[in-house]
């Protein structure tokens, strides 16, 4: 069975008067950073108008290897200047390491609802509850992430007492209403409090270069 694929979360909120240069940093620099390591598939922003944790990052790879390889250990331990100010900045940060247990849909939505979970959840019944989403009008797809222990180190202003690992439920869907429906769906079948639900607005993507050989034109057989 080939690997599950990664995904990298990094939830946080940021003063206002670091704002402006908290975006021009993520957008400038630390996103294509990530996005050139090898097995980083893309990257994306959110943005909430009204959750605690106001900006969402995700970075999907094509393993969790990705975040053992030399490269990504070698940019993990050397920030730059720019990063090591803006993740002293960061206020409530969440950083989670995670598998991507199971997957539907295949969309990228404008919207996502993300619920998070209880670690007794169980993932086949979440595969289960994933298809039912897909009936609420306006979902494109979803997928449930379960944090790996070793590799979701904390950042350095992340609070680590009584810190969980949760798992979380993303679902895709063309607008805040549609991911409003869907994620209140799946927390009620799942006896979860709305409070564990937050709606975000996707702000951009980036997605890794094709490789070299992808890149390259294909040749034509020989002229008779």
């Amino acid at each position: 069975m080939a690997d599950k694929p990664g995904q990298l979360l990094v939830w946080t909120d940021v003063e206002p008067a670091h704002e402006a240069d908290f975006n021009r940093w993520y957008d400038r620099e630390h996103m294509a950073e990530r996005v050139a390591l090898p097995g980083f598939e893309w990257a994306r922003r959110y943005r909430s108008a009204g959750d605690r944790r106001r900006y969402l990052a995700l970075y999907r790879t094509t393993s969790l290897a990705a975040f053992t390889s030399p490269a990504y250990r070698q940019a993990y331990a050397n920030q730059t200047m720019w990063s090591k100010r803006n993740l002293a900045r960061m206020v409530d940060p969440m950083r989670r390491v995670c598998a991507v247990e199971c997957e539907r849909g295949a969309g990228v939505g404008g919207a996502i609802g993300v619920v998070s979970l209880t670690t007794a959840v169980d993932p086949r019944m979440l595969e289960h509850l994933l298809g039912n989403t897909m009936t609420v009008d306006g979902v494109l797809g979803g997928h449930l992430l379960m944090p790996d222990t070793a590799l979701s180190t904390p950042l350095p202003n992340e609070a680590t007492e009584g810190r969980l690992l949760e798992p979380l439920l993303i679902l895709e869907t063309t607008s805040e209403f549609a991911a409003e429906r869907a994620a209140g769906m799946a927390a009620r079948e799942l006896e979860v409090s709305m409070e564990r639900v937050a709606l975000l607005s996707l702000m951009w993507e980036l997605r890794a270069a094709p490789a070299a050989e992808e890149q390259a034109p294909a040749v034509k057989g020989a002229l008779g």
